[in-house]
């Protein structure tokens, strides 16, 4: 008896391996200004530009971590972004050997007296502070954070501080001076922001 014919296995359809596309960012300038109608490239080569949107994306990446890490906080300890930095300011001056009082956290915080006194109310009623008298000033009271969201806050946003913290200790010092001076001038260019038109 013959034996039986070899059966031909199928053959494979060759793979088609789409090519990765990598999504343009939104802080090139060849991308969003490619006429230079703002952002003028004379004399930057390519690789400059490339240096340049590392650098914005890196910023834009800190940004949304730093975000996501505050909204965490917030959500965890069961607060607004506002109450938030009244508690942190009060650790800090707690931390400074120095009296915390609604009218230095108004001033902190650039908001009314009333504006204030609701603070604190949420505060107290969440149990994240206490108010009681003043060691030295009759007419005024004194905030402090209760132990348990002074725990809390050194869990949350102090971890992620000293982290903060590390990475740039970790930098030589022209290094730190180079970083200081970009992030000054960076922050001078949010102060010629126009304003929306008042009513």
């Amino acid at each position: 008896m013959d034996p039986a014919p070899a059966v031909a296995e199928p053959s494979a359809e060759p793979s088609i391996t789409e090519p990765s596309i990598t999504e343009p960012s939104i802080m090139d300038p060849r991308v969003m200004d490619p006429q230079e109608e703002l952002v003028r490239r004379a004399g930057l080569a390519d690789t400059d530009v490339d240096q340049v949107v590392r650098v914005l994306e890196g910023l834009r990446r800190w940004r949304e971590a730093e975000r996501r890490a505050s909204e965490a906080s917030r959500r965890y300890m069961n607060l607004g972004e506002t109450d938030m930095k009244a508690v942190r300011f009060v650790i800090a001056l707690r931390n400074q050997g120095r009296v915390a009082t609604p009218g230095a956290i108004a001033t902190h915080l650039g908001i009314t007296t009333a504006s204030t006194t609701k603070l604190l109310d949420r505060l107290v009623a969440g149990g994240h502070v206490r108010r009681f008298p003043h060691p030295s000033d009759r007419r005024s009271l004194a905030i402090e954070v209760s132990d348990e969201t002074r725990r809390v806050a050194r869990e949350t946003v102090g971890r992620s501080h000293a982290r903060r913290f590390d990475a740039v200790a970790r930098l030589a010092p022209r290094e730190r001076e180079i970083v200081a001076r970009f992030l000054e001038d960076l922050a001078a260019t949010g102060e010629d922001v126009p304003q929306p038109p008042q009513d």
